[in-house]
């Protein structure tokens, strides 16, 4: 699995995961990678800095603690308190994937329901009180405006985006 980081015509920028290289180059040749934001399908590979993996912090420093999950920012739909109608663009680009890719999307988003607490449109505002220790180490997931998102990586704050499928068919 590789995962690149993309750009759309529009500007906003997104990662996404592939099998491989030339699976990413087959889909962005057919049109079958949608921006979440948006829906265009005209993408590009944006630049993207090589992860490097931190060390625990024992010395009461700014490293974040790798046993606790970074936090995964997801569309609105995911809070089980506000249950919002599947994005059609959404449904639309995940009837277009492949069946092996959709069934690893449902099941990484089973994970993150599971395993992860939901905050919802307070996700940057929890995002920035985990990091700076002004609440406790935790693994959330919810959703942010493209703005807050670009805010949370201006201030060094690590956190994912996920394309989050529709359940069902």
């Amino acid at each position: 699995m590789i995962l690149y980081r993309l750009r759309c015509a529009k500007g906003h920028e997104f990662e996404s995961w592939f099998k491989d290289g030339k699976t990413y180059e087959r889909q962005e040749k057919r049109s079958l990678i949608g921006c979440p934001s948006c829906g265009n399908a005209k993408i590009t590979r944006a630049p993207m800095a090589p992860r490097i993996g931190k060390g625990i912090d024992k010395g009461g420093g700014q490293g974040r603690d790798e046993r606790a999950p970074a936090p995964i920012e997801a569309p609105a739909e995911t809070t089980p308190k506000q249950p919002a109608a599947p994005d059609p663009q959404m449904a639309a680009l995940a009837r277009a994937m492949p069946k092996e890719m959709r069934e690893t999307l449902l099941k990484l988003r089973e994970q993150v329901e599971k395993n992860l607490e939901p905050v919802g449109e307070k996700f940057a505002e929890e995002a920035r009180k985990i990091h700076y220790g002004e609440s406790d180490k935790r693994g959330i997931y919810g959703q942010t405006t493209d703005e807050e998102a670009e805010a949370l990586a201006d201030e060094g704050i690590e956190f994912g985006r996920l394309p989050w499928i529709p359940r069902g068919n």
